[in-house]
């Protein structure tokens, strides 16, 4: 595994409940500001494997990025859940959702 992906797997375990983080911001603060696609990869292969609380990543925009399917409906459970609001359209307010990390 390399170093990136043992930072990303780390930052991914560490977002606390009722909080959120972008695809981006984990890359920048795993050592690499332009690899948040390469994040993506790394959630959806690692995120069982690992138990990561891959419905606290959402993208830039601050909207869920998955398209609207079970998974999408289970992002959202699990983030209402956790206190998150989420927007009929799949938004989070980042101002106050948003893990600084």
């Amino acid at each position: 595994m390399t170093p990136f992906t043992e930072a990303v797997i780390d930052i991914i375990r560490n977002i606390p409940e009722g909080k959120v983080m972008t695809y981006g911001q984990i890359a920048r603060l795993a050592g690499n500001h332009r690899a948040a696609r390469q994040v993506l990869r790394i959630l959806h292969s690692m995120s069982q494997k690992h138990r990561l609380p891959w419905h606290r990543v959402i993208n830039a925009k601050g909207q869920i990025a998955i398209k609207r399917d079970d998974s999408y409906n289970e992002q959202i459970m699990n983030l209402q859940m956790e206190g998150v609001d989420v927007s009929t359209e799949g938004m989070i307010n980042l101002e106050r959702f948003q893990w600084k990390g």
